[in-house]
């Protein structure tokens, strides 16, 4: 659908920084500026490259500071304000036009002068490329005037010491035993080295540091002549191998649109975020391997958040092959029943701290095999699933185990095993030790999908029975009659009867552990206490311990991070749970697409094209967190697979339903023909009652 700005748009320096584009290289490499041309927090920049794919980050090119010399006057292009009382560069006064359809492009008129910038990444490499064209009907020479600034640091880190040299020789800038390659067409100049103080008003805003060091060593200058056109390159890279500029910006523009070509999705924003979900997938070097990086430019990749993003950003796109290849490097890193939250780094050994992963993991692999058949990848598979059902039973660590009633209890001392895991300073803000809503209707779930593939490959197994034991516990010390709403976790303590978002997986999972009365009643109160067109609010408004604002210091930020601030994930979840609760009509389908229409201006804001982690509760306007989120945009996904799958069904009253070949719990839709037994098409036939 592409995203056009105007000065109407960008008509001041803070209208400018709340829009910022984002490339990525598959390997966890990334570029990322304002459509200022700026960077307002110090984990920006023109080249953030991945040293160890996909974590191991380094700012190597932080910004640019462009100026065009005119016959009569020196304009800035770039934007950025600084912190040491220099003069701000105010190049934004000089932008016309930033446009963002998978390549970000900046436009500037004065005084007779069209200069247009565009950035690339080249994939599978850390090189990125900045290509100009000048045209100059000024009636003299210009000059445009590019000076580089680097950092040679970890991306998350504001330098603060001038105590680091950076020279440049050949086609080299190096620093600290880095080394980073340059090319250009145009001139370069050798230069004294040079520091900027740069403010980042972003970070400032979350409490990190509020301002940061760059360094310049040399510039790259381009002299025009009246009445002419011409087009240049600066390529950065830090492999040193020979890449043209033009041909990088090629290969980026062919590559983002032949993902939008290829999606088997239809809906101008669906196709979006097709796109948006390519962003996440990268190349893991420890596991090798492909993982999904939770969110830029804050997260690496975690084991829960690839399980949610997964079904999304992998199956919904018909990406089965990355999506093969997490699942079996999430089975190979099985531990007595559990599966890494955080993947090794180094000498490192994986983290284990979390309760949801191995059952999302069961349900994950239920989605890929419900896509494809491929039984040899289930037959594989299925030792690994009965060991974590295995292991859930007998008891794990983190306190994981099974009840008397069937119904997993999880979580001891500080341990924060659920997505909502914030510990600071000894406080849990959200204490839910105990047993968890939505890790029930996952372990639920988990059962009915074991029960599933035990019958298809003829392996022997009581999930079955223990699914309705689960289910009638669950349904009796969860549900809450009088208020028509879930408990969120049974714990005996006042956090049990606080209304939250979690309650909202246990109508929308394959296998639900509600009866569709209950379903109903549920996504009713969802709807009346939490929703907004931007996400779920964490808590109830009317709870004492509800925060409507997102900001400030740590401890300010993580009191409010699951108290009430808007999440966008969970609206994949309430969305299928109103499809599944409205009998999955057209008229069900009509409804969730008006709301849909939210989406747009959140793809217009913080990050064009992506879709962010969360909003404040109050006034859920500006993004918050990071500015690109993988399940934000994979649940959002699986909600538009949802919707074209019911759309594209002939009027349900004159056709006939076809029996669905799993019954209960089926996906919601193949994409594509299966092999061997499947067929076209599921269709959810009605819950247990």
């Amino acid at each position: 659908m592409g995203f056009v700005y105007g000065k109407q748009d960008l008509r001041t320096w803070d209208r400018c920084r709340e829009v910022s584009c984002l490339l990525t290289n598959g390997l966890g490499g990334y570029a990322s500026m304002t459509a200022a041309f700026s960077v307002p927090r110090c984990d920006q920049g023109i080249l953030i490259g991945a040293v160890k794919a996909p974590n191991e980050r380094l700012s190597m090119v932080h910004r640019l500071s462009e100026s065009l010399h005119l016959e009569d006057r020196d304009e800035y292009l770039s934007t950025q304000t600084f912190a040491d009382g220099r003069a701000p560069e105010d190049g934004f006064r000089n932008l016309s036009l930033f446009t963002c359809d998978g390549t970000p492009c900046w436009v500037y008129e004065t005084g007779g002068v069209r200069v247009e910038r565009r950035l690339c990444m080249a994939r599978e490499a850390n090189a990125a490329a900045v290509v100009y064209t000048l045209e100059n009907r000024s009636g003299h020479p210009c000059t445009l005037e590019v000076v580089p600034q680097f950092k040679f640091a970890p991306k998350e880190e504001a330098l603060q010491r001038l105590d680091r040299r950076f020279v440049y020789r050949e086609g080299k800038v190096t620093s600290g035993g880095l080394t980073l390659y340059l090319s250009t067409d145009a001139r370069v100049e050798k230069r004294p080295m040079g520091w900027q103080l740069l403010a980042y008003p972003e970070d400032a805003k979350d409490g990190r540091p509020e301002r940061g060091l760059a360094a310049s060593c040399c510039a790259v200058v381009k002299t025009l002549r009246a009445g002419v056109t011409d087009t240049f390159e600066i390529v950065f890279s830090m492999d040193g191998l020979p890449r043209s500029g033009v041909q990088m910006l090629r290969q980026q523009e062919a590559y983002l649109n032949q993902l939008i070509e290829e999606s088997p999705l239809s809906s101008p924003v669906a196709k979006e975020l097709v796109r948006a979900a390519d962003a996440f997938i990268a190349r893991r070097d420890s596991t090798d391997g492909k993982t999904i990086l939770a969110g830029y430019p804050l997260f690496s990749d975690w084991g829960r958040d690839t399980m949610i993003a997964l079904p999304g950003c992998c199956l919904a796109t018909g990406r089965y092959a990355d999506a093969k290849s997490i699942l079996k490097t999430f089975l190979a890193y099985e531990r007595d029943g559990l599966v890494p939250n955080l993947f090794p780094e180094g000498e490192t050994e994986p983290m284990y701290n979390t309760v949801d992963a191995a059952l999302l993991l069961i349900d994950c692999v239920w989605q890929y095999f419900g896509r494809t058949g491929d039984r040899d990848f289930l037959e594989e598979a299925y030792p690994v699933l009965e060991r974590i059902i295995a292991a859930y039973r007998r008891g794990t660590h983190h306190g994981i185990a099974m009840d008397t009633d069937g119904l997993i209890r999880a979580g001891e001392g500080l341990d924060q095993v659920t997505w909502m895991d914030v510990c600071v300073d000894g406080i849990l803000p959200t204490p839910r030790h105990g047993k968890p809503v939505e890790v029930n209707a996952y372990w639920y779930n988990a059962l009915r999908i074991m029960e599933s593939f035990a019958e298809r490959l003829g392996r022997k197994g009581d999930y079955g029975t223990l699914a309705k034991k689960v289910r009638r516990s669950f349904n009796e010390k969860f549900y809450d009659p009088d208020r028509g709403c879930l408990r969120d976790v049974l714990s005996g303590t006042h956090a049990d009867d606080q209304i939250r978002c979690n309650q909202i997986w246990a109508a929308a999972m394959s296998f639900s552990v509600l009866p569709p009365a209950r379903e109903r009643r549920v996504v009713e109160t969802v709807y009346r206490e939490l929703y907004t067109p931007c996400g779920l609010r964490t808590l109830s408004p009317a709870d004492d311990e509800y925060h409507g604002f997102y900001g400030g210091s740590r401890l300010r930020r993580d009191l409010a991070y699951h108290q009430g601030t808007v999440w966008v994930f969970p609206l994949g979840a309430f969305y299928r749970a109103w499809l599944r609760t409205h009998g999955s009509t057209k008229d069900a389908a009509a409804w969730v697409r008006q709301r849909l229409v939210a989406l747009e201006p959140m793809l217009r804001e913080g990050c064009a094209g992506q879709l962010p982690e969360i909003y404040d509760g109050d006034f859920p306007s500006e993004s918050k967190g990071c500015f690109a989120q993988a399940w934000s945009t994979g649940e959002l996904l699986r909600v538009y697979e949802a919707l074209e799958a019911i759309e594209s069904q002939p009027d349900e009253r004159t056709a006939s339903p076809k029996p669905s070949p799993w019954g209960e719990g089926a996906p919601v839709r193949t994409l594509g023909r299966m092999r061997g037994d499947r067929t076209e098409g599921f269709r959810r036939s009605k819950t247990e009652v």
